[in-house]
């Protein structure tokens, strides 16, 4: 296969780089680790080439060429001589390398399955889950002590330079006290979702909700120092507090498993007045500053190209930990851009599906009085009403949004139902992306438009691309 030598040449380049890596070395070393693993078990199919490979493993092999060349360009960054400079303006390596070790995983899972490698092979024992979470965990812990050092070290040593510098200086002493704060402060996936007891939230006063609904009101407020936003039922389902319980406790389960720095945090449940008359049901989940991103692209602020392309990256990852968390095919069923929150630092994070269950046992069923537009559907279901939801229609829906964010334009405005339908099911119409739009980032984005499900990307594969882009504009 061709994909083979391209994948050991690229490895290859990976243990040259992590050699000389500047910061996060122990992070590097253990994915350069897994990838000797990967490659070990690349050798082995190449050995046995004539034997006919299966239609699996040649995808995987291609994800995974993929997915290399992405950890290689995000590992150079920490090769460069402005390493200090690139971490200060981006602190949000410690998610990258979860993300690429996610992919590496993922691959090693299809190809040790075909090669049918033993759990107890000392290869299996490199992704082995319990020992993997526990290594990242102590790379990260040893890797930001030592970053942590080497800033403040870097900050005493530019303040005794120069004095003709100070207004670059300040502007540095408030970067490196953002990470090394952010360093100390606790993180939002070490809360554990449960029943939350009323006094352990806060709220903003005056208590005014800044949205609201047909059936609840959202409330700002505070849980354990994380801002969160509070989302009260008006009129709830004549319900009671043991049945709610009943079904959250279920679902904390699935939640569980889409913790991510890209999909919106839950935090719980909170059950006020709970033997009263009339108790009040309360979902707690992070607040995102920003708002939708649709109202981010519908406000003045300033996007570049490099901001909307890691927001595009962003977007991506959510839409991938939806996608691959389990076996069976888990998909969001409705997305749009009023789906995806925008936290501070423009983070773009998914939502709109966490503890539906619960949601459901206490939201009353409204009317829908309105026709749902047609923009975000995709040709397959436009032709045939009847066609079944899968990932491919989603990807296709995911690329209007990514679309929206380069263009920062509503998906079709003004058109009818009627004339979405001619254009895109019988004329394979796109809408036109800007002129200056990079190009590796516009092919990608019509590639998920595609009108042939079998040409859009998973995503996962859109996740390595994306990020491969936002190196490249970066590095600009």
């Amino acid at each position: 296969m061709d994909v083979i030598d391209p994948i050991i040449s690229i490895a290859s380049e990976i243990y040259t780089l992590v050699e000389n890596v500047k910061a996060n070395k122990k992070r590097c070393q253990r994915v350069s680790q897994r990838v000797r693993a990967l490659e070990d078990l690349v050798r082995s199919i190449k050995q046995t080439e004539h034997k006919r490979t299966s239609a699996d493993v040649e995808r995987a092999l291609k994800e995974l060429c993929i997915t290399l060349k992405s950890a290689q360009e995000f590992i150079i960054k920490f090769t460069l001589a402005n390493w200090l400079e690139r971490v200060l303006k981006c602190n949000s390596h410690g998610d990258e390398f979860h993300s690429i070790n996610e992919r590496l995983n993922d691959a090693f899972q299809v190809l040790s399955g075909a090669l049918q490698v033993q759990h107890g092979n000392t290869l299996h024992q490199v992704f082995e889950l319990h020992s993997r979470e526990r290594e990242d965990e102590v790379d990260g812990k040893d890797d930001d002590i030592e970053l942590k050092n080497l800033l403040l070290e870097h900050l005493k040593n530019q303040e005794e330079k120069a004095q003709a510098m100070l207004t670059e200086l300040e502007t540095l002493k408030i970067n490196v006290g953002k990470i090394v704060e952010n360093m100390d402060k606790p993180s939002i996936s070490d809360e554990v979702i449960r029943m939350i007891k009323p006094d352990e939230l806060k709220y903003e006063y005056p208590k005014d909700p800044f949205m609201t609904t047909s059936t609840s009101e959202v409330y700002r407020g505070q849980y354990h120092g994380f801002q969160v936003a509070i989302k009260r039922y008006i009129d709830p389902m004549n319900t009671t507090a043991r049945e709610v319980k009943s079904v959250f406790d279920k679902e904390v389960h699935t939640m569980k498993r889409f913790e991510s720095p890209n999909i919106l945090r839950m935090f719980g449940v909170c059950v006020q007045d709970e033997d009263g008359f009339s108790p009040q049901f309360l979902i707690i989940m992070e607040y995102c500053e920003k708002g939708s991103l649709r109202q981010v692209l519908d406000s003045s602020c300033s996007l570049s190209w490099t901001r909307k392309a890691c927001m595009c990256l962003d977007a991506a990852k959510g839409l991938y930990r939806l996608h691959n968390t389990e076996a069976k095919s888990k998909v969001h069923g409705c997305i749009n851009s009023d789906k995806f929150l925008v936290a501070k630092g423009y983070t773009v994070k998914l939502g709109g599906f966490e503890l539906a269950k619960t949601e459901t046992s206490l939201k009353k069923a409204g009317k829908n009085t309105g026709i749902r537009s047609l923009c975000y559907t995709p040709p397959q279901m436009l032709d045939n009403i009847n066609h079944v939801y899968s990932k491919e229609c989603e990807m296709y829906s995911f690329g209007i949004v990514l679309w929206e964010i380069v263009t920062r334009k509503k998906p079709f405005e003004g058109w009818s139902n009627h004339d979405i339908y001619q254009k895109v099911c019988k004329e394979k119409f796109q809408e036109p992306l800007p002129d200056d739009c990079p190009q590796p980032l516009a092919r990608l984005i019509n590639a998920c438009r595609a009108y042939d499900s079998f040409q859009r990307p998973s995503a996962g594969v859109l996740m390595d691309k994306l990020g491969s882009v936002v190196a490249q504009l970066e590095g600009e």
